[in-house]
């Protein structure tokens, strides 16, 4: 499924009025991936957010409307989850969620890069 280009846009604009930060868009897998200072932050999967999180805050974010669980083989995938539209159709709630992927972005561990091969 190709992401929700209008939500992306939404994202992309927020992001946008946010100083000093670096932000770098990747296409993946039907994913759109906005890396926030050379770290995934939110993306935009279908109509829905990823969001990646302090995974301290899963069990109280599990709560909220539109909250769907990150499963990777069949395994919760800790500090990521989706959020369907239910869940960010309030200009409050949208700006909740990409302000908490920014507050963790600071402390987010990098992907390490992989070493091509000669």
């Amino acid at each position: 499924m190709a992401y929700d280009t209008n939500l992306a846009d939404s994202v992309r604009a927020y992001l946008a009025e946010i100083p000093d930060i670096d932000i770098e868009e990747k296409e993946m897998f039907n994913v759109l991936n906005f890396m926030v200072n050379g770290k995934t932050c939110v993306c935009v999967s279908g109509e829905n957010l990823m969001l990646r999180f302090d995974p301290i805050l899963q069990e109280e974010l599990s709560e909220k409307e539109g909250y769907e669980t990150m499963l990777m083989k069949g395994r919760e995938y800790k500090g990521y989850c989706y959020i369907n539209p239910v869940g960010f159709r309030k200009r409050k709630d949208f700006e909740f969620y990409l302000n908490l992927c920014l507050d963790f972005n600071p402390v987010a561990k990098s992907s390490k890069k992989r070493k091509t091969v000669k």
